[in-house]
């Protein structure tokens, strides 16, 4: 079974590697950026001049491109070269809406299709430890599944095409909220003279204890804003969130209030910073 994977960025560069490493077939590779592809045919993928010739050359079609434009840009382009033997996986983070389309333009074709959204940042897209939620058809999820667990350790089926993203969806907009009271918390606690160590050792004795503080303590304490996940790329999420509330009629203040943080962080020229950057925005700063 060949693989062909789009989309090298600072996520897909890591899981394209681990495909490499741990499939007995080969592996291609395709991104814009023709020094990414060159990294990874140095690790043992084949290079594509693009798309087209990557679909055409793979068993299964990998993509992990920014947005809802992009995933819909490279499926409307391999349209013509998909049929029923081929399986196509789309890892990006978009719009489930958008996704749903797609899926339902490939599966015409004949082939499969199912999302397939990670969570967690590139130290485990490296260790190929990332959580991954599918959404698609409980036979094509299955054979897929073993392909998933090159990338990550925790694989679950959501339910149809778009509920992956769905869940990927609702999980960040749950980060972007526990994100936003550390660092309402924690900006209070400072103010008051306990330091983000003492702040942090405090807060794991209680119910409030959470991954998100338990990882970027002391980082935060280094004011170390070196991006494993960008400020824009949450942004993007928080936004499809709060769009699909709307589109839902859920009514979600909590998140409103992290898209406020996030949009006056991009305003504040911080797009490329990692997301625990945002801490500057609630410090006025």
């Amino acid at each position: 079974m060949k693989i062909g994977f789009i989309g090298l960025g600072i996520m897909g560069e890591s899981m394209c590697e681990n495909i490499v490493k741990k499939h007995d077939d080969t592996v291609y590779a395709f991104d814009f950026v023709e020094e990414k592809v060159k990294l990874l045919e140095s690790k043992g993928a084949v290079a594509c001049k693009d798309s087209r010739e990557l679909a055409e050359k793979s068993d299964v079609i990998v993509s992990m491109v920014p947005k809802s434009e992009h995933s819909k840009a490279v499926y409307t382009g391999i349209l013509d070269l998909l049929d029923e033997t081929k399986t196509c996986i789309d890892m990006s983070t978009i719009d489930p809406s958008v996704s749903v389309e797609i899926s339902e333009l490939v599966k015409k074709t004949g082939a499969q299709f199912i999302d397939a959204p990670v969570v967690k940042s590139k130290p485990a897209a490296i260790a190929g430890t990332l959580g991954i939620y599918v959404g698609g058809d409980e036979k094509t999820y299955e054979a897929m599944r073993p392909i998933l667990l090159y990338m990550g350790e925790n694989v679950i089926r959501m339910g149809d095409n778009g509920k992956g993203l769905v869940m990927k969806i609702c999980h960040n907009a749950l980060v972007s909220q526990i994100q936003n009271g550390v660092n309402e918390t924690l900006t209070l606690a400072q103010a008051n003279g306990i330091s983000i160590p003492t702040f942090a050792q405090a807060i794991s004795y209680g119910g409030g204890q959470n991954f998100y503080l338990d990882g970027q303590a002391a980082k935060l304490e280094a004011e170390d804003y070196t991006t494993a996940f960008s400020i824009e790329n949450m942004a993007k999420d928080v936004n499809i969130c709060c769009n699909l509330a709307k589109e839902c009629g859920v009514n979600m203040p909590g998140e409103e209030n992290a898209k406020r943080v996030y949009d006056k962080a991009l305003e504040n020229g911080m797009a490329k910073e990692d997301f625990r950057a945002t801490i500057k925005v609630v410090r006025g700063k």
